[in-house]
C-alpha cells in the first residue's frame, strides 16, 4: 500500500498529469465538436453543405451522437498511454529509480504498483476525455437540431466502457514503459504505432476476411471493439464485421498491458540502475 500510495504522488506531484489532461481535452473538444458541426451543418443544410463542398460523409447505419463521442477513446487513448509510460522512463531519465529500490527492495512489488495506480489514473483521462467530447459534441449537435442521445442507457454503457478502456491503456503505457526505459524513444513508439503504424495495418487487414481476423486482434482495434464505436467505422478502415464482442477487446488490451509489464519486469526491472 506504500508502494501504491508513492506511485500516486509521484504522479500528481509534477505538472505533466495536468498538462497532458488539459491538451488531451483541448483537442478532443475540438475535433469532437469540429465534427458535430460538420454533421449538424451538413444534414440540416443540404444543399448548402453541398455547394459548399461542406458536405459530410453518409453514415449509413451508424448512429452520429455515439460516433462523435467516441473521439475520447479512438483518438485519445494515446495520452493514458504516455502517462502510463513516463511513469516509468522518467525514474531512469531522472536516476530516481535508485532511491524507490532502495526504499522498496522488492522490485516486482514497484512495478506491480505502478501497474494498479495507473488503473484509476487512466481512468480518470477517460472521464475527463468524455466530458469533453460529450460537452463540445452535444452542443454542436444540438445547436443544429440533432439527437444528443444523452437520455439513451446505451451512451453511457459505450462511456462506462470507454472509461475502462482508457484505464487499460494507461498500464499497456506502464508494460511498454518497462519494456523500453528510454523516455524519448518509448514516446516515439507510442506516437508513430498509434498515429501511423497501426491505421495502416487496419487499412491493410481490411482488404480480405482473412487478415481481418487477424486485424480486429491490433490494440487499437480490439479498444474499439471494446467501446463499441469509432470514428473509423466512418472511415471505413477496418472490417466492422469482423470485430471482436467488447469483452474480448477488454480481455485484448488487458492481456497486452500485462504481457509488456511480465516482459519488463523479468529483463529491464532487474537490471542495475545505479
Amino acid at each position: 500500500m506504500r508502494a501504491l500510495a508513492s506511485e500516486f504522488m509521484k504522479v500528481f506531484t509534477t505538472r505533466m498529469w495536468w498538462l497532458l489532461a488539459l491538451i488531451m481535452a483541448a483537442y478532443l473538444a475540438f475535433t469532437a465538436g469540429g465534427l458535430g458541426a460538420l454533421f449538424g451543418f451538413s444534414i440540416a443544410n443540404p444543399d448548402a453543405a453541398a455547394a459548399a463542398g461542406a458536405s459530410a460523409p453518409p453514415l449509413g447505419d451508424l448512429a452520429l451522437a455515439p460516433l462523435v463521442y467516441s473521439f475520447a477513446t479512438s483518438t485519445g487513448y494515446v495520452f493514458p498511454v504516455i502517462i502510463g509510460a513516463l511513469a516509468v522512463t522518467g525514474e531512469f531519465r531522472h536516476r530516481t529509480l535508485t532511491a524507490t529500490f532502495l526504499a522498496a527492495p522488492r522490485r516486482s512489488g514497484v512495478l506491480t504498483a505502478k501497474y494498479l495506480a495507473h488503473l484509476p489514473i487512466g481512468a480518470g483521462y477517460g472521464v475527463l476525455a468524455f466530458a469533453a467530447t460529450i460537452g463540445v459534441g452535444a452542443a454542436a449537435m444540438g445547436g443544429f437540431g440533432l439527437d444528443t442521445a444523452l437520455g439513451d442507457p446505451d451512451t453511457w454503457a459505450m462511456v462506462g466502457r470507454g472509461v475502462l478502456a482508457m484505464a487499460l491503456w494507461a498500464t499497456i503505457g506502464v508494460g511498454l514503459g518497462s519494456v523500453v526505459p528510454n523516455q524519448v524513444a518509448a514516446i516515439v513508439i507510442v506516437l508513430a504505432f498509434t498515429q501511423f503504424v497501426e491505421p495502416l495495418l487496419r487499412m491493410a487487414a481490411s482488404v480480405s476476411d482473412a487478415t481481418s481476423q487477424i486485424g480486429k486482434f491490433l490494440p487499437g482495434a480490439a479498444s474499439d471493439a471494446l467501446v463499441g464505436q469509432s470514428f473509423y467505422s466512418l472511415a471505413a478502415i477496418g472490417d466492422s464485421s469482423a470485430s471482436l464482442e467488447w469483452w474480448q477487446g477488454g480481455l485484448v488490451l488487458l492481456g497486452l498491458g500485462l504481457v509488456l509489464t511480465v516482459i519488463g519486469g523479468a529483463t529491464t526491472w532487474r537490471r542495475d540502475v545505479s
